[in-house]
């Protein structure tokens, strides 16, 4: 798609957000924009920068997310130290979390993206992430409607840091727990390694004001995955295949309004949208280049997606949602979804390489 009509597609919706919804939901658009212009235009992966760093022993994307962490915390945790109106990204910690943080770890790189990766690359028009968009959300929703069971496992209350200990304590804990496993990686790739690079710095920075905007216009921090899990509900729904009111998680006060509004209601939703627009303004610019896959590597692909949708669900969120947003706003269950993540990465690494993705 040429920029020009592109630009005028969004210029339209936000001013049809404007009018027929809210400004916040409008600035937030634009926000989510932000955000998939500058995951898309630095190529800001975070699967990718695991994935380079075990195979490679390449630090550079692994430090661009530790960059990212830190400067997120740094914002974020004093506005929810003196605004209690902001919430933080708190999971409990459960037999849910560890399982499907796992899981997610390992079919993020099967499917070459996490929840973000999912929506930038199905953007910059990379055909496997555009099939697995659907499937993510499907399996989404399935985690949810059997939220309720796997809870039922086992679970503690969510631990926020900031709300326990206060903004300075729970700020020098993350940035040593953050320089900490910077120091391992640092051990891990050996000396003479080169540790930054240009579009890892800009896109860290970038997204770490961005998210703190949303924290502050939505209230809550950036998450992705409860925006696909809706939009399957909703179809659920429509098509007289769910009820609910029968079940614990969309039964749930909060959920079920969110669930009866329109979706351009939902701020996660609506960042989503507009990470898609952000991502496929840089296309229009610089299209992403794919290898054409096999049956079976799209029959496996595919099926990770799914699965990815419903680990990211059991993990409450994905590397966005739990990992980035939780340890950045101060969440216990995100430093537990990070090496569980990164186990279940180590595996997934493998069955890539058994498929040659």
């Amino acid at each position: 798609m040429k920029r020009l009509p592109l630009a005028a597609a969004l210029a339209a919706f936000f001013v049809l957000l404007v009018w027929a919804v809210s400004v916040r939901q409008a600035v937030l658009f634009l926000v989510g924009i932000g955000f998939g212009a500058a995951l898309a235009g630095a190529r800001f992966g975070f699967t990718t920068g695991w994935r380079h760093l075990v195979e490679q022993r390449d630090p550079r994307g692994m430090y661009g997310q530790l960059l990212l962490l830190a400067l997120a915390a740094v914002l974020a945790m004093p506005l929810l130290g003196h605004f209690s109106e902001l919430h933080a990204a708190l999971g409990p910690p459960s037999i849910s979390l560890l399982v499907g943080a796992f899981v997610f770890g390992l079919t993020m790189q099967i499917a070459d993206g996490c929840g973000s990766g999912t929506l930038y690359k199905a953007g910059l028009g990379v055909p496997l992430n555009m099939g697995i968009l659907p499937l993510f959300a499907l399996g989404s929703f399935f985690g949810s409607v059997q939220m309720h069971d796997w809870l039922s496992l086992g679970q503690l209350q969510p631990v926020g840091l900031v709300q326990a200990w206060g903004v300075g304590p729970a700020l020098a804990a993350t940035l040593a727990g953050l320089a900490a496993i910077a120091v391992a990686v640092r051990l891990w790739v050996g000396p003479g390694k080169p540790v930054l690079e240009k579009r890892w710095v800009w896109g860290a920075v970038a997204l770490a004001l961005l998210a703190t905007v949303n924290l502050l216009v939505a209230g809550q921090p950036w998450g992705v995955v409860y925006g696909f899990g809706l939009w399957a509900a909703k179809g659920a729904q429509a098509l007289g295949l769910f009820d609910p009111a029968r079940n614990a998680f969309w039964g749930d006060a909060g959920n079920a309004r969110i669930l009866s509004q329109s979706a351009l209601l939902d701020v996660t939703s609506i960042t989503n949208i507009g990470l898609l627009g952000g991502a496929l303004w840089v296309s229009a610019r610089s299209p992403a280049q794919a290898k054409p896959l096999t049956g079976a590597q799209w029959a496996i692909g595919l099926l990770a997606g799914f699965v990815m949708g419903y680990s990211s669900r059991l993990a409450f969120g994905c590397n966005v949602g739990a990992m980035f947003s939780g340890i950045s706003t101060g969440s216990v269950h995100g430093w537990i979804w990070l090496p569980m993540a990164f186990l279940g990465t180590l595996v997934g690494l493998r069955v890539r390489r058994r498929f040659a993705f």
